[in-house]
């Protein structure tokens, strides 16, 4: 994992490689995605992957062959507005990058809120979608409120066939609805990376 000192130029680097490519969906295209399914995983208390512990990670069937998702919870330190300096209006663009999982920590994928499915988005829940589009998110972010239902993960989290099913056997993780308000509206309290456990003194 990538120390804390050496997060951001790390964060950076993957929005560059973002701005540079063209609209990246999947291996889905958005007309031929699976029907929505989406789920919450909590990870348990016992759980000892730093990648996870204190997790919550919504979990997309729909993406690929096998289960794919973004940690919902785990804000960076850096900011939206330091990695779209040219966009100005920093104010309007405090919110946090955050962490999405450790698999392909050179992508950057986003979560939105819109009435209708724009073009290169997949549909996740009831009004909600992922995309990868550079254009699609530097659009949302012209906005005169541009982080308004909008969150942007870097990397994400993946399983391997059957996986997944194994986890949930073992006990690691617990299931819950999946809800746009949990997404867009609930506070990130476990930042990445996780802050190192302080030392006493003997």
């Amino acid at each position: 994992m990538k120390g804390r000192s050496n997060l951001q130029p790390y964060v950076v680097a993957a929005l560059a490689m973002l701005l540079a490519l063209p609209a990246l969906t999947g291996s889905a295209g958005a007309a031929d995605a699976k029907p929505m399914n989406a789920i919450l995983l909590i990870a348990k208390d016992d759980l000892d992957d730093p990648n996870f512990a204190d997790s919550v990670v919504l979990v997309m069937n729909n993406i690929g062959p096998a289960p794919v998702g973004v940690i919902i919870n785990r804000p960076t330190e850096i900011s939206v507005s330091k990695l779209f300096p040219d966009l100005g209006r920093p104010e309007r663009m405090r919110d946090k990058v955050y962490f999405g999982g450790p698999v392909d920590l050179d992508s950057v994928w986003f979560l939105f809120r819109a009435a209708k499915r724009p073009e290169h988005a997949i549909p996740v829940l009831q009004g909600v979608y992922l995309s990868a589009s550079r254009d699609l998110l530097l659009q949302l972010l012209r906005r005169d409120e541009p982080m308004a239902g909008l969150r942007i993960y870097v990397g994400h989290s993946g399983w391997g066939p059957g996986q997944l099913e194994a986890e949930l056997g073992n006990g690691s993780w617990r299931l819950e609805h999946a809800a746009a308000e949990r997404i867009f509206h609930g506070k990130g309290e476990h930042p990445w990376p996780s802050k190192p456990a302080a030392k006493h003194s003997t």
